[in-house]
């Protein structure tokens, strides 16, 4: 019979325990509460002891302390970097399973030197795709101040804007990019793109038309980023960028926080350069609740939820009891 422990007082979470076992999985930033319930965890639990951890540590030194006594780390994307000085003080740790088909903030080459091996999910972008979609009409529509002056007794306060005929700029045409580009097309809007190897040729495939990084700020009403985060694309939107943009304009971001330089466009929305923003990610996360961002009126914010659906999350975690029950048997016949 398993034995319940009462879980740390430092945390909320649900750890379940079965003493004849001695590997120990860690399930991290579980924020909504919801992986042990979402798909069937038991090919792991009669194998290990799991213990899920609903909230976020962001010093190393906290989550060196925290996973010490952990042979397996399941990661939910980038919510926790394991970087490899982290990965350097986590001798016990041998498994990696990440949610996810990759993930930039896992050090692979320090991972690979101490044998820890790295395993992903499957993924779709479709959920990403959908939300980006979500936040160009609500901040287009002002849907949320609208919303709330209902909820307060109060009617219409602004007009919204248009999107049939407008320009619809693409950052990035990849698989969200050329998703979110569809739409576009779906509603009428004229469609343009750019990133740095884009060809006309793929554009055109994707029924857009490819323009310079210049003339896509210039001429877009809606300007939409799409692109992987790196050393050459951190910063890629910052004040001279915002400058170029329509005072009508709006710009999305669904994609990575550092993309977009945040004084730029806080700087650019407080003093009403652009018409608004709507963005998913932030430079830091969880947003740290003094942020300037959560104060603007002319932004719309959501909590990094591009990929937090229920399909995507079961996929996450069926794929994740997957490969860690893989790992177990293959350590078992060892």
């Amino acid at each position: 019979m398993s034995e319940r422990l009462t879980a740390d007082r430092r945390f909320k979470g649900t750890e379940m325990t079965l003493p004849r076992h001695p590997i120990n999985v860690a399930v991290l930033d579980d924020y909504q509460g919801i992986a042990m319930g979402i798909v069937d965890w038991s090919k792991v639990s009669d194998q290990a002891n799991i213990t899920v951890f609903e909230d976020h540590l962001a010093s190393e030194d906290a989550v060196a302390e925290r996973l010490a006594p952990f042979d397996v780390v399941c990661v939910m994307r980038e919510r926790t970097p394991l970087a490899g000085s982290l990965i350097k003080r986590l001798p016990r740790l041998k498994l990696i399973a990440s949610t996810g088909s990759r993930n930039a903030s896992i050090d692979l080459a320090t991972a690979a030197e101490r044998g820890v091996t790295v395993v992903h999910t499957g993924y779709t972008s479709a959920p990403t795709i959908e939300l980006t979609w979500a936040l160009i009409l609500a901040s287009a529509r002002h849907v949320s101040s609208e919303a709330a002056s209902v909820r307060g007794g109060g009617w219409q306060l602004a007009l919204g804007d248009d999107l049939a005929g407008k320009t619809l700029g693409i950052l990035g045409l990849g698989n969200v990019g050329s998703g979110v580009a569809k739409v576009g097309l779906a509603f009428g809007m004229n469609v343009v793109a750019w990133s740095q190897n884009l060809t006309s040729e793929v554009a055109a495939a994707a029924g857009t038309r490819l323009v310079s990084k210049e003339d896509l700020l210039r001429t877009a009403d809606v300007i939409s980023i799409h692109m992987v985060l790196s050393a050459r694309t951190k910063g890629l939107i910052g004040a001279a960028e915002l400058a170029l943009m329509k005072p009508s304009a709006r710009l999305i971001n669904t994609s990575r926080g550092p993309l977009v330089v945040e004084a730029a466009l806080l700087n650019a929305l407080s003093n009403h350069r652009i018409a608004g923003a709507a963005i998913d990610v932030f430079d830091v996360e969880p947003l740290p609740e003094d942020h300037p961002y959560r104060r603007v009126e002319n932004l719309l914010a959501t909590p990094h939820i591009g990929y937090s659906t229920r399909g995507l999350y079961e996929r996450f975690y069926r794929d994740s009891v997957a490969n860690i029950s893989a790992w177990l048997e293959r350590r078992g016949a060892e």
